[in-house]
C-alpha cells in the first residue's frame, strides 16, 4: 500500500480508490456465532487512505455535469401582445397588397385595381396622338390679305406680302432662330408632325409658347419671301394642295 501511495504522490494526481490487503493471522480463532457487525473495517480503511492521499497531493474534485443542456426557447414568429399582433398583421397586408399591385401592373395593366390607383394618384392614360393627316390645316395669311400663296411640287408653301403670319395648325413653338434673311420658327403640332416658317421679319411668340390658328405669331414686311414647310418624323410632306389660300390634305 505504501508503494501505491508513493506512486500517487509522484504523479501528483488524485486517487479515488485503493486496494487494501489484510494479512492472515498466524493464530487461528475459533469460529463463533455470527452477529451483527459494524460496517466493514476494510471499506473504512479505504476511505481514510483515499482522503489522506488526496489531501497530500492537493487533490481537487472534478465533477462532470452529465445533465442535458437547457433547450433554447423557440421564438414565435407571431408576437404575443395585442398591439404587436395588429402591427404585424397590417405589415403583412401591406406586403401582400404591394405584391398584388406589382403583378397586376405587369400582367393586367388595365385591371380595375390599376385604374383605381391611377385615379387616386392622378395618373391619366396618355391619349393616342392623331396622325398628321387627321389634323385640319389653316391658311398662313389672313383672309383680308392680298398675298398670293403658292405650293411647290416638293410641298413648300411660299408667299411675298406684308402682313401677319398664322400657324398652319395649333401647336407649340419649338425653336426661334435669327437668320440673315429673317427669323426661322419651328412649331411642333404633335411629337412627330411640325412646320417650319422662314423669312419672317418679326416673331411675337417665344420658344415654348402655345400658338393657335386664329392668332398671328409672326409678321412679314413684304420685302422677302416667306416659306412654310411641313415635316413628319423629319420627312418633308407634299401630300396636300391649296383650295384658294387654304391647304388641304390630298385624299
Amino acid at each position: 500500500m505504501n508503494e501505491e501511495l508513493d506512486y500517487a504522490e509522484m504523479l501528483e494526481i488524485p486517487v479515488s480508490t485503493v486496494n487494501v490487503v489484510k494479512k492472515k493471522s498466524l493464530f487461528k480463532h475459533k469460529p463463533f456465532a455470527p452477529k451483527e457487525q459494524p460496517a466493514p473495517v476494510q471499506d473504512d480503511l479505504k476511505d481514510l487512505v483515499v482522503d489522506s492521499v488526496n489531501e497530500r497531493v492537493g487533490a481537487y474534485t472534478y465533477t462532470e455535469d452529465l445533465s442535458e443542456p437547457p433547450k433554447a426557447e423557440k421564438k414565435k414568429l407571431f408576437p404575443k401582445d395585442k398591439a404587436s399582433r395588429i402591427i404585424f398583421t397590417e405589415l403583412i397586408a401591406v406586403c401582400v397588397l404591394a405584391v398584388a399591385i406589382f403583378l397586376t401592373n405587369i400582367f393586367m395593366p388595365t385591371s380595375a385595381i390599376n385604374t383605381f390607383i391611377g385615379t387616386l394618384t392622378g395618373n391619366k392614360k396618355t391619349e393616342t396622338e392623331p396622325a398628321y393627316s387627321e389634323l385640319t390645316l389653316s391658311p398662313v395669311v389672313s383672309d383680308l390679305s392680298d398675298a398670293v400663296v403658292n405650293v411647290s411640287e416638293s410641298g413648300v408653301l411660299t408667299f411675298t406680302a406684308k402682313g401677319s403670319v398664322y400657324p398652319i395648325c395649333a401647336g407649340k413653338v419649338a425653336s426661334v432662330t435669327k437668320e440673315e434673311d429673317g427669323y426661322t420658327v419651328e412649331i411642333a403640332h404633335t411629337s412627330t408632325f411640325s412646320s417650319v416658317f422662314t423669312g419672317l421679319s418679326d416673331v411675337y411668340s417665344a420658344k415654348g409658347t402655345s400658338v393657335q390658328v386664329n392668332i398671328p405669331f409672326a409678321y412679314s414686311d413684304g420685302e422677302g419671301e416667306v416659306r412654310v414647310s411641313m415635316y413628319d418624323n423629319g420627312t418633308l410632306l407634299n401630300c396636300y394642295s391649296l383650295s384658294g389660300e387654304v391647304p388641304v390634305w390630298n385624299s
